[in-house]
């Protein structure tokens, strides 16, 4: 990594990015403008993640600029929470483990949220089972899940600033969207809405959430 530490490696930066992107757009597939803004956010956190992880560490030189602390530029001082504490470097790495262990989940519960709705409007009626047994929007919390993991493995200001900002609006836009739901299936949705929590599921039933797999496995 000394190699890059003057100029980063953009390339891996803008690589990452278009990743991450296509995920996004792949999954989230926005329609509305509320949608479009929504996503747009996300957006903006993964290229401020990439941008810092690979190319401009900006997080590292405010910090020692405000508050003086000494942290010299390597990609292992972009682990701050090891780095800060002084975990070390097997710190820094079970942070990172830890951390894409929630984005991992959090792309898989994605991936199968969006899958399951897909079929469901497909073949014209309200998505309640599998995951939608669980959570009511497993798509946005596995945006959340993601983020989250993201902020455990590689922390930076305009990150930490802008995960609030995104479950503020996933939340604003998911009541919208039950709004609509009410209209389309009455007292079905009701019915569905009381009895199944938003974003985060029961606590007897977080390892269904977070083993999202198993449902397309059950169904070969």
């Amino acid at each position: 990594m000394d190699q890059g530490a003057d100029t980063g490696f953009w390339e891996v930066s803008i690589i990452m990015v278009v990743i991450a992107s296509w995920i996004l757009y792949r999954y989230v597939a926005p329609k509305g403008w509320r949608e479009w803004t929504r996503a747009g956010l996300v957006q903006a956190f993964i290229i401020a993640l990439y941008a810092e992880m690979y190319g401009f560490p900006l997080t590292i030189y405010l910090l020692t600029g405000w508050l003086g602390i000494e942290i010299p530029w390597a990609h292992e001082s972009g682990h701050l929470w090891a780095y800060l504490f002084g975990w070390g470097p097997l710190g820094a790495m079970v942070e990172m483990l830890v951390g894409y262990t929630f984005v991992f989940a959090g792309i898989s519960v994605l991936a199968e949220g969006w899958r399951e709705v897909y079929v469901a409007t497909k073949e014209g009626r309200l998505a309640t089972d599998k995951l939608y047994a669980v959570v009511r929007h497993p798509q946005y919390t596995g945006i959340f899940l993601a983020v989250f993991g993201q902020l455990i493995h590689w922390p930076t200001i305009p990150t930490v600033v802008l995960f609030p900002v995104i479950v503020w609006a996933y939340c604003r836009l998911s009541k919208k969207e039950e709004e609509q739901m009410v209209q389309k299936f009455g007292t079905a949705y009701e019915a569905y809405r009381q009895r199944v929590p938003m974003f985060f599921p029961r606590q007897s039933e977080w390892k269904k959430l977070m083993s999202a797999g198993q449902f397309r496995e059950s169904e070969k």
